[in-house]
């Protein structure tokens, strides 16, 4: 049955006169007006909303399309160790740095588009990065050498990321001779081949790398449970200068006012490889993860020795990777993690999106307190605190991790890179043997 315009409206405001119902309407009309202004101011909100409507900052925008100058600036890189409850060393290390902000630079993947159709920070699946991995030690203030790793003072990873192989016209490239599309395609698309990295090339000193302190001076064993799976990293210099990368990890000497002059040796060179990141699959938010994966090539897997097994190196391994939450307080007794200072100084648009900060997601008001690292450019701001969670180990177990054919592709590609020589890894950083041994890559410490 219709609703007349005496039942809708209050009780003490119905008229029996046909001016009362008049009245009756008007009033109606008014509320009904003044309820469609509300609802599209509130609609307006939302549209204008940054983060929902996927408008990117400007500042973002504008450092997205600079050129990578570098800042040259100097960053002691044995500093982050302190925060990590880690024992004290040198504070004569530094490396030229730059601080490089968010960045597309390299990624792959298929971007998650709303159903909305607005433009947004999209998540992306598959492989965001690829590139080559490099592991360092360095022997404790006053050792010349190492012989066990009591005698490491620090432990790094350098990432240095690289476009695909087959976008750089590398040797997965198919061949041009003939113009059959069909062939070209099906060769591109081949299983795993975004996780491949193009060969890094020698002597150039400008390439765009992440130098990153390892807390345990080891990684994790994914054999293990508990915390014996977890170890943290911190992201300690952006860059691209590779000489000024070279001094920072070189021999140094500094003065203390007890001891005089202390002497700290040079880095050593333990490991080389092939890295991808990759994001997986996730039926719902709270599922996601990011996956860091490498397969070596030198040393080769019969060359592996105690270096290796002592630093927790091996031939294959991956790691669920996540980021800490610059906002969130450190916990626990021990307090680990940076001072607020030296955290890393992501935009809002990054807090919000990834981290959830303003209700978004989580708890707490800054949202998150460990988010997955599901955007590359989260690891271009140095004091980025990073989580490894140990996963698999194994050529399996990397292609178990990394899907859809990549760790397979990146075994197959290190295996071949594994016929360069040594003084060819270190030309791919423009680094002199004489300041950087690579003697550990024999399996033996030096």
């Amino acid at each position: 049955m219709p609703t007349t315009r005496s039942q809708d409206a209050p009780k003490g405001d119905v008229k029996s006169s046909e001016g009362g119902d008049r009245s009756v309407s008007a009033k109606a009309k008014a509320k009904k007006s003044a309820s469609r202004k509300k609802a599209a101011t509130h609609s307006m909100k939302q549209e204008q909303d940054p983060i929902e409507g996927g408008e990117k900052r400007k500042d973002t925008v504008e450092e997205e399309g600079k050129g990578e100058e570098p800042l040259r600036k100097k960053v002691k890189t044995e500093d982050e160790g302190k925060a990590m409850g880690e024992e004290e060393g040198t504070e004569g290390e530094e490396a030229g740095t730059q601080s490089i902000q968010a960045g597309s630079m390299y990624e792959t993947g298929a971007p998650r588009v709303p159903r909305d159709g607005q433009a947004r920070i999209h998540r992306r699946i598959g492989t965001i990065e690829r590139g080559h991995i490099y592991f360092f030690y360095r022997p404790k203030v006053e050792l010349e050498e190492a012989h066990s790793v009591d005698d490491v003072q620090r432990f790094y990873m350098l990432l240095v990321p690289r476009p695909p192989q087959f976008a750089a016209g590398g040797p997965s490239m198919p061949p041009q001779k003939d113009d059959n599309e069909e062939e070209q395609e099906m060769y591109l698309i081949q299983e795993g081949a975004d996780a491949v990295p193009a060969e890094e090339p020698t002597g150039k000193t400008k390439k765009r790398f992440r130098l990153i302190v390892v807390g345990k001076k080891g990684l994790p064993d994914p054999e293990a449970k508990g915390r014996g799976r977890v170890f943290w990293g911190t992201v300690t210099t952006v860059g691209e200068d590779l000489k000024k990368l070279e001094e920072g990890l070189g021999e140094s000497a500094y003065e203390t006012k007890t001891r005089g002059t202390r002497h700290q040796g040079s880095a050593r060179l333990a490991a080389r490889g092939a890295y991808a990141v990759v994001n997986a699959e996730a039926p719902t938010p709270s599922k996601r993860e990011t996956h860091l994966g490498y397969h070596l090539s030198h040393p080769s897997g019969d060359e592996l020795g105690e270096v290796q097994e002592a630093l927790g190196i091996h031939q294959a391994s991956s790691f669920v990777l996540q980021v800490k939450n610059p906002l969130a307080p450190p916990t626990g007794p021990a307090q680990i993690g940076l001072p607020k200072s030296r955290r890393a100084n992501y935009p809002e648009d990054v807090l919000r999106e990834v981290f959830g900060k303003g209700g978004r997601r989580g708890r707490e008001s800054y949202g998150l307190r460990f988010a997955s690292c599901e955007r590359r450019e989260l690891l271009d701001y140095e004091g980025a605190e990073l989580l490894f969670i140990a996963a698999r180990s194994g050529e399996e177990g990397l292609e178990q991790s990394l899907g859809e054919g990549r760790g397979h592709a990146l075994e197959e590609a290190e295996k071949g890179e594994a016929k360069e020589k040594v003084d060819q890894i270190l030309k791919e950083l423009a680094m002199d043997d004489e300041k950087i041994p690579a003697d550990p890559l024999g399996g033996e410490w030096a």
